[in-house]
């Protein structure tokens, strides 16, 4: 089958597993497809948003729906790295052996992940970026895919730890989740206090999706739509000669070097669930709401004159 053909069929996957999802999750349109640009560009979602939007409801159904083994960590103040990893205890016969933790799963809901130390966060740090663990100076290599899609909930700040620069970083997505429209809080209200069970139906294999996200990387890219993504990067960074005025007035950082390859990959997998066969400048723009607003970091005048994150990128986009 050629690449163009998978492309189509991706399309229709796309589509099929929306319904699926839909069963559950009423709404909430961006928040979804930007978990499964995620999916399919094998990168992790940060989930923002007030007590009771699905968030954690979302994650499990897109586990559902994907087929895949699911693991959920409640983060809380006395966490442990052990709790995560796993930890090595000693047997019967006196022997040191590795009892493997929750990461050890495909997709790992990091629920309230700012609830936890540092210390405990940064146990994520090397499952995130090369997918492996190290425990006691052992090596484990994880089953792939491997997603974390992490929870954050933004007024309660109170007991929280906010996640180090680093650690945002190797998020692909940023998703802010918003409050439903009168029609579909209704309908939520109406159908979630009943007694009816919805049964999901797997729409991919875990070979399926490894399959996509190779296709996805094939996927031919002009050169004038990576000098763009790569321009709006930089743009972020205060003091290059290409940043606005707006950018050097108002932030302390941009983002980095992997933001632009994130905006690359994530526009080839926009474009693909789109039917397109390869991306243009509209494909980045859609996703880099989700890609730059967590890289980037506001300075004291832009807090007291209350310009946000989302405001600076519209004005560079």
């Amino acid at each position: 089958m050629s690449d163009v053909d998978k492309i189509n069929q991706l399309v229709q996957n796309y589509q099929q597993l929306k319904q699926e999802i839909a069963k559950v999750i009423v709404g909430q349109n961006d928040a979804v497809d930007h978990v499964i640009l995620s999916v399919l560009c094998g990168g992790h979602s940060l989930l923002i948003g007030v007590p009771g939007l699905a968030k954690t409801l979302l994650v499990n159904t897109v586990a559902k729906t994907l087929g895949l083994d699911f693991k959920r960590i409640q983060f809380t103040p006395d966490l442990m790295p052990s709790d995560i990893l796993g930890s090595e205890i000693l047997d019967e016969s006196r022997r040191f052996k590795f009892i493997k933790g929750p990461i050890f799963a495909n997709i790992i809901l990091a629920d309230e992940i700012n609830r936890t130390p540092p210390k405990t966060q940064a146990a994520l740090l090397e499952a995130m970026q090369e997918k492996s663990v190290t425990v006691a100076g052992h090596h484990f290599e994880l089953d792939l895919p491997f997603f974390v899609l992490a929870t954050q909930n933004p007024i309660e700040q109170e007991g929280t730890y906010p996640l180090p620069e680093a650690q945002l970083d190797r998020f692909l997505f940023s998703i802010y989740l918003d409050y439903p429209s009168f029609s579909e809080e209704v309908f939520v209200a109406k159908n979630t206090t009943n007694d009816e069970v919805i049964n999901l139906q797997p729409v991919f294999s875990a070979q399926d999706i490894l399959d996509y996200q190779h296709l996805v990387r094939r996927i031919p890219i002009a050169d004038n739509v990576v000098e763009y993504a790569v321009g709006l990067a930089s743009k972020t960074r205060p003091g290059m000669k290409e940043s606005p005025d707006l950018v050097n007035n108002y932030l302390d950082w941009g983002a980095g070097p992997r933001a632009s390859q994130n905006l690359v990959l994530a526009s080839k997998a926009h474009a693909a669930i789109n039917g397109k066969y390869s991306p243009d400048i509209e494909d980045v723009k859609a996703v880099a709401y989700g890609i730059l607003r967590h890289r980037i970091v506001r300075n004291y005048k832009a807090e007291a004159e209350g310009i946000s994150e989302g405001d600076i990128i519209a004005t560079l986009l």
